[in-house]
């Protein structure tokens, strides 16, 4: 005679488990030595961005060192400011490295608007001086060979910078086009010197000489935004890769929550892959942060969204971990329950060697052996949840009889287990299923119920499972 009964653990029993899973749910922080992490991935970033900076400097210099003495001497205190703001914003970031807050993001935002004020002032100055020039038009008008020779030097430092920003400065990402429009009125320019109009084609090389100059200092502060923004960027990226690392490992909390003295919940494991994805997930995103040719606008998104949204992923997923691991161990504290009930109302004793975990895996469902020697009767027991975090778990116990068991002892058996159960304050509810044959005399005839660990092994309900 064999039969099956379930009894499922409601709702009340998780929620328990939950109380103590979501303790792991803030991630645990070290937060002398993330800083010290955070800081030393943030600085060398920082290093490497303005690495790039420093490099397209130097090829600005070749280049201005090739502009006419003027404007040479007008390029020199523009260069001189936008390097000295390079210098300061990459000393600033590596300095707050690991700790940039609101009040230096805008000691640093003001700093830049100050350089762009003197920037500004310091252009207006140089179009003055540039129009004030312009009345020699009237003398070059008598001399041919010296208004020829003026305008073809417009006309050859508006072609060196263009050279420069193409060849320097990401102008298609901040100013598409712009600087193909300048190289035609240069164009347009020379054709109209050809025709001996002088005075025209210096008007229109020295406005496009400014403006070319114009392009270079918006595309360099455009650039040194980017910069900043990649930094917070990155930081904060790192920073979530780093807690992730931190909580690889947590402490198993015990029901008092306190940490269990010997045990540690492995996340990678219990997560089953989820605690890999985050990791991978923020890798991408720490890439796309490092990417030079990443904008500002993704920039401050991964800065705003994706950190932040990746950081409350892992906290699931830790709290995920520890759930699972609770979930597990209760498994086992419930075998026992039903274990003892059963030795007690029936003298059926657990066979070690063939209980345990399914397929040795301590995430899956519990398998239990009792055997009554006397009457070689034996009862398999099943505990797992109903669904892959579910709020369910469920008890199945089903009996394989050598001999005739009415069917009332049997429902007296699953009412003992239910009973013992709920005076352990498990709260259940117990719902029937219709019989399951199995073999009487071939103990593994059931698929269901072959033995879990193979012979030898130990199993053994109530005890603590392995972490991982």
């Amino acid at each position: 005679m064999s039969g099956r009964k379930l009894i499922q653990i409601d709702q009340s029993e998780w929620h328990r488990l939950q109380h103590r899973a979501r303790q792991l749910q803030a991630v645990k922080r070290d937060v002398p030595r993330l800083i010290n992490d955070v800081r030393k991935q943030t600085r060398a970033d920082v290093d490497r961005a303005f690495s790039r900076v420093q490099a397209q400097q130097r090829r600005q210099d070749e280049a201005i060192g090739r502009l006419s003495d003027q404007a040479r001497q007008m390029e020199a205190e523009t260069t001189r400011k936008l390097r000295e703001q390079a210098e300061r914003l990459h000393q600033d970031l590596r300095e707050t490295a690991g700790r940039i807050e609101q009040h230096t993001r805008e000691r640093l935002d003001e700093q830049r608007r100050e350089t762009e004020r003197a920037l500004a002032a310091e252009r207006a100055e140089r179009r003055a001086e540039t129009a004030r020039l312009a009345h020699e038009v009237d003398v070059l008008k008598t001399d041919r060979a010296h208004a020829e020779d003026t305008v073809r030097t417009w006309l050859a430092d508006a072609d060196t910078m263009a050279e420069l920003i193409d060849g320097t400065l990401p102008h298609d990402r901040y100013a598409s086009g712009r600087l193909d429009g300048v190289r035609r009125r240069v164009a347009t320019a020379r054709g109209t010197a050809g025709q001996g109009r002088f005075d025209a084609a210096l008007a229109v090389a020295q406005e496009a000489f400014h403006e070319l100059s114009d392009l270079r200092v918006e595309i360099e502060q455009r650039e040194f935004e980017r910069c900043l923004a990649q930094q917070k960027a990155v930081e904060a990226l790192v920073q979530v890769r780093s807690l992730a690392e931190d909580n690889r490992h947590r402490p198993v909390v015990g029901p008092d929550g306190r940490p269990v003295p010997g045990y540690s919940l492995d996340v990678v494991h219990w997560s089953e892959g989820e605690f890999d994805q985050v990791l991978s997930d923020t890798a991408g995103a720490l890439a796309r942060a490092r990417d030079p040719h990443t904008d500002v606008t993704e920039l401050d998104a991964l800065l705003d969204e994706e950190a932040p949204r990746l950081e409350r992923v892992l906290s699931e997923v830790v709290e995920k971990a520890g759930m699972r691991q609770l979930a597990s161990q209760l498994r086992v504290d419930l075998a026992d329950i039903v274990a003892r009930a059963l030795h007690d109302i029936a003298y059926y004793d657990l066979v070690e060697e063939e209980s345990g975990y399914a397929a040795d895996d301590f995430r899956g469902a519990f398998h239990a052996r009792l055997r009554n020697t006397a009457s070689g009767n034996e009862i398999r027991i099943e505990i797992a949840q109903a669904d892959k975090d579910s709020e369910h778990s469920v008890i199945r116990v089903e009996s394989s009889d050598h001999d005739i068991t009415a069917e009332a002892e049997l429902r007296s058996r699953a009412d003992a287990v239910y009973e013992a159960l709920r005076e352990q304050g498990v709260p259940l509810g117990v719902e029937p299923a219709p019989p399951v044959p199995v073999p009487g005399q071939d103990p593994n005839g059931s698929d269901e119920w072959r033995p879990a660990w193979p012979a030898g092994q130990p199993g053994r309900a109530g005890h603590q499972p392995p972490t991982s």
